[in-house]
């Protein structure tokens, strides 16, 4: 790698909390019924640069956030082909910000996941991930893109 493994882990993490911050917006201009193009472009494109890059760490085999990845990707394959082949006509529009809003949360759920594995203090609360805290930290996400993804197939209409 050209900037060492340190170089690739901050350009990771960079772009990773780019596509979050983008996602966000986004999905505020489908609950306010904007379509956002530019931002849109942004979240799309560094979402799945995270996704790709998280292939680029040493690994020697498939590990959970690499099954995240692919499913991410194969979700983001779905929004996009949405976005920009079908004129978001129909029913591609609700399948456009499900997936979009899935993307999303995907991100901010390996976000909690990354957090509770290098915060100490989160470390302390849940050593295995299987503890109370994360689990209850993970459904509150989980409910809350719930009710954001319901919300945004309601009230975007892609005109």
């Amino acid at each position: 790698m050209i900037f060492g493994l340190d170089g690739f882990t901050l350009f990771h993490i960079l772009i990773s909390l780019l596509a979050i911050a983008s996602g966000f917006i986004v999905v505020g201009g489908f609950l306010s019924n904007a379509r956002l193009d530019a931002v849109t472009h942004v979240f799309l494109a560094t979402t799945v640069a995270t996704n790709v890059t998280g292939f680029g760490f040493p690994f020697v085999q498939l590990l959970p956030s690499h099954i995240v990845a692919i499913i991410s990707l194969v979700v983001l394959a779905i929004a996009i082909y949405a976005r920009y082949f079908t004129g978001l006509a129909g029913i591609w529009r609700t399948i456009y910000v499900v997936a979009a809003t899935l993307a999303l949360y995907l991100n901010v759920f390996v976000l909690i996941v990354q957090t509770f594995i290098k915060n100490p203090a989160l470390v302390a609360l849940a050593p295995t991930q299987s503890e109370p805290p994360f689990a209850a930290t993970q459904g509150v996400a989980l409910v809350l893109f719930v009710i954001l993804g319901w919300l945004a197939v309601r009230r975007f209409d892609a005109r």
